[in-house]
């Protein structure tokens, strides 16, 4: 139960803070069918920084000094790249849909087919190979927390919530967790939430009132790309130890899913992503999970295709949106340029 609930958060919270980067874009009133694209290129910097911090000697002084505080500000400065150039990738979208009032389906699509090629081709030029790796070492174990981190022993047993909430757990986890709450209520109790939602719900009465459309949906999209980046980046260092290869197995499209499943509102896409996540842990784990917690009968051998369970996120999200996308309530003017001039 440990394993299983650890697993299923390392795959829930990257699709939790993604589907909220579409929440701000869309109650802005712009689509951001690029949540996937912005993705692969946080995951992209987040992955470069870290390893452009192991051959500066950064990484290693801090980890031979045993000081985990440093390598965790390290690991929280990836994550802070990633969500910088995240943003900065978010402003082609932008200004493509804000300026040029251009179709924001294809401006989105067009970012996720630019944001792959432009990524395994700057890792084919800094590396002269398909994956960007850790210049050297296991990153990914060394920005977790264990039992070692506060001094524990290994043998000791920190009971059922300490094993699963403390021990194996990567910071960036309850980062971005913290993230989620705190947009959330910026988004819904603040003076700057209530503005960006008008803009994606009548920004004619919002400009009306004194509002600048633009610049509330330029700040949604590039917060956004922000979060869409961040996402990326925890992705990769929790699933692909801190690799980037120009994918991230479609986490941005079943972000989108999970968005619409959770009605656009922060509350229901946290159990969404939830249940997402499960699946996805099954789809990934399947082979050591263990029924009936005795080591002996596993989830692998009840006679199911591993096909099969490696298609069961997919699955789900075709069957969800089939049944939940005509009762969703998307914001009315998301997808329809902003024109000053009209009424």
């Amino acid at each position: 139960m440990t394993f299983l609930i650890q697993q299923t958060l390392i795959f829930a919270v990257p699709l939790m803070i993604v589907a909220l980067a579409g929440v701000f874009s869309e109650r802005s009133g712009i689509i951001n069918l690029a949540l996937e694209g912005i993705m692969i290129f946080g995951a992209f910097i987040g992955v470069l920084f870290v390893r452009a911090m192991q051959l500066s000697g950064a990484y290693d002084a801090a980890k031979a000094a045993g000081d985990w505080l440093s390598l965790q500000g390290l690991e929280l400065l990836s994550m802070l790249a990633a969500a910088v150039m995240g943003s900065v990738f978010s402003l082609l979208l932008a200004f493509a849909a804000i300026n040029l009032r251009a179709d924001q389906t294809i401006g989105g699509t067009a970012l996720n087919l630019l944001a792959p090629a432009l990524v395994l081709f700057l890792i084919r030029v800094i590396a002269n190979q398909e994956t960007l790796n850790m210049a050297k070492g296991d990153a990914a174990s060394w920005f977790m927390i264990k039992k070692s981190t506060f001094g524990i022993d290994k043998s000791v047993h920190l009971g059922f919530l300490g094993e699963t909430l403390i021990n194996k757990v990567y910071l960036a986890t309850y980062v971005c967790i913290l993230l989620f709450v705190i947009l959330s209520i910026i988004l819904y109790k603040t003076r700057f939430g209530l503005r960006l939602r008008a803009c994606g719900e009548n920004p004619q009465a919002a400009d009306s009132l004194g509002i600048n459309v633009y610049k509330m949906r330029y700040a949604g999209v590039t917060i956004s790309g922000a979060l869409a980046g961040m996402g990326g980046f925890v992705y990769a260092l929790t699933t692909s130890n801190c690799s980037s290869t120009g994918d991230v197995a479609g986490f941005g499209f079943l972000a989108l899913a999970v968005m619409i499943f959770g009605n656009w509102t922060p509350l229901n896409i946290a159990v969404s992503s939830l249940i997402f996540g499960l699946f996805k842990c099954i789809a990934a784990s399947y082979s050591s999970l263990d029924i009936n917690g005795d080591g002996v009968y596993m989830l692998s051998q009840i006679g199911i295709s591993s096909h099969l369970y490696r298609m069961l996120p997919y699955i789900i999200t075709l069957v969800v949106l089939a049944f939940t996308s005509k009762g969703s309530r998307a914001p009315k003017a998301e997808g329809i340029p902003y024109d000053k001039g009209s009424r």
